[in-house]
């Protein structure tokens, strides 16, 4: 009987925005038992990983090769020989001066099946973000893409300098180190010392930074540059001309910004989601976690008799996927809902309900207890009974503002927050205090609390780090505690405080 041997996906992970890479990549990166990845590749991709998953780097940073090629190529095999799934992660693609190649070779020798999944190619990537086209009709009609780093090993180069000189649009990937050796040789080849040039420094990323010149003073600009350093490409040609009009990246409203985002973990995505398409780098450093409750006794009894209140007020997504889902453990449903009306505080809460196919029959136009409490007083709540699902802590002006009116008001907690196990608090606290973080942004005033007990006090040099909070509630308990929201946006919603963040960038310009 032969042996089954697993199977090796040779996947191009694109050149590091992770967004880029391909629908294939990523559904194989799901299914994977283990992940072979280098160094460069972006560490958000790693989170397509299926539970479980080995994890290995065999590193591939310039002048620090963790895993010798050889070994690598033997690992894969290995890993396939035992009947493994492995993906082998690599940056841009794996054809590309990515040792792929190579890497099929030493499969195919040892009867591994394997599948190449191209990626994007940095070549072509990181001049795009950079608004430079390889090619223009009116331009360039031609490019080559090559290494500007060759093995030594080799002897002789072998590139034909010449016919490279000669090209519309030339690309050098690893082209740093060896940066102003290889603008010479193409002057030396025959192209005019005033071609445009650029170097193009961690492209594709939030930090991305680009430096334009010409092939004669290209590499002294980008020497001169802190900014400018490894992985990096240079791309030489009149199309880099185009940069300062079609330049669209680094034009971002929020480009180059790092944002701490404190929300929960399972909320924080959709935030930071808004904050990266601005541009801005985002560090998700959770404050809290949403925990289940140790006895939901009140909200039981509650529960089994929804249809005896007069109103439900929902004050958060939290609150309204924590009713719903003890709901479902009761064998109950959403019929139990046919006699109350449905209040709800904020936008984002409403909608939640409105996915579960329950239509709101009020909501403030101020997102906070404050705007459902005056609406509320325009209504004769005398012996009316109101239900209110929420965290088991926060704050009592809602329930109590409803009794003064004279209601019969039952608090049911569904879920607690407490404060998240931190495993990154001493590198977060170094890049506070060296002034790399631009803005943190709270949520609530849980977040607030939390966030600073974890971190301690917070240096402020140059105006950084910013503080960003959702509403006037929150932005008090930060006042509270000695600090100042920068910004608080009109709009309690996470778009209303990404866009508020990006307002205020804009007027310090």
């Amino acid at each position: 009987m032969s042996k089954k041997y697993g199977k090796v996906y040779l996947i191009g992970g694109g050149p590091g925005d992770p967004g880029l890479i391909t629908v294939k990549g990523k559904d194989i990166l799901g299914k994977a038992d283990v992940v072979v990845h280098d160094y460069l590749v972006n560490p958000e991709l790693l989170s397509y990983t299926k539970p479980g998953a080995e994890l290995i780097c065999v590193g591939k940073k310039a002048g620090h090769k963790v895993m010798p090629q050889g070994r690598i190529n033997e690992l894969l095999v290995e890993k396939a020989r035992g009947g493994r799934i492995v993906a082998r992660l690599k940056g841009g693609d794996p054809f590309i001066f990515g040792r792929g190649g190579e890497e099929a070779e030493a499969l195919a020798a040892e009867g591994i099946e394997f599948e190449t999944v191209p990626g994007v190619t940095s070549a072509a990537a990181v001049p795009a973000y950079a608004g430079i086209p390889l090619t223009h009709r009116k331009i360039a009609s031609s490019f080559a893409v090559v290494t500007g780093h060759e093995n030594p090993a080799k002897g002789e180069s072998g590139i034909e300098w010449d016919i490279v000189a000669r090209m519309g649009t030339v690309v050098f990937l690893m082209g740093v180190t060896n940066l102003a050796e290889n603008m010479q040789k193409l002057i030396d080849s025959g192209m005019n010392p005033d071609t445009p040039a650029a170097v193009i420094s961690r492209g594709t990323y939030p930090s991305q930074a680009s430096v334009i010149g010409t092939v004669a003073d290209i590499a002294g600009k980008a020497a001169a540059r802190e900014d400018i350093s490894s992985p990096a490409i240079v791309v030489t040609g009149e199309v880099v001309g185009l940069s300062d009009v079609i330049s669209w990246y680094e034009k971002k409203p929020l480009f180059g910004k790092r944002i701490v985002v404190t929300r929960p973990r399972e909320q924080a995505r959709p935030l930071s989601a808004l904050f990266e398409e601005m541009g801005a780098e985002v560090i998700e450093f959770p404050a809290i976690e949403i925990a289940p409750l140790t006895s939901y006794a009140v909200l039981d009894e509650a529960m089994k008799a929804l249809v005896s209140y007069d109103w439900i007020i929902f004050t958060s997504v939290n609150g309204v996927g924590g009713f719903f889902e003890r709901l479902r453990h009761l064998g109950l449903d959403v019929r139990e809902m046919h006699g109350p009306k449905v209040a709800a505080i904020g936008e984002v809460t409403a909608e939640e309900l409105g996915a579960r196919g329950i239509n709101v029959d009020m909501m403030p136009a101020d997102y906070r207890a404050e705007g459902l409490i005056e609406l509320f007083r325009e209504m004769d709540l005398k012996d009316k009974r109101i239900l209110i699902p929420r965290a088991k802590e926060a704050r009592e002006i809602l329930p109590e503002s409803l009794r003064e009116m004279g209601a019969h008001v039952d608090v049911a907690p569904v879920y607690q927050t407490k404060k998240a196990g931190k495993t990154k608090t001493a590198a977060l606290k170094k890049e506070i205090s060296e002034g790399r973080i631009d803005v943190i942004t709270f949520t609530s005033s849980s977040t607030v609390r939390n966030f600073l007990e974890t971190v301690g006090e917070i240096p402020i040099s140059d105006g950084k780090p910013v503080f960003a909070c959702i509403g006037p509630v929150t932005a008090k308990t930060l006042t509270d505690l000695g600090y100042k929201a920068a910004v608080v946006p009109a709009e309690y919603t996470a778009g209303g405080l990404a866009e508020a963040v990006a307002d205020y960038f804009k007027d310090l310009k």
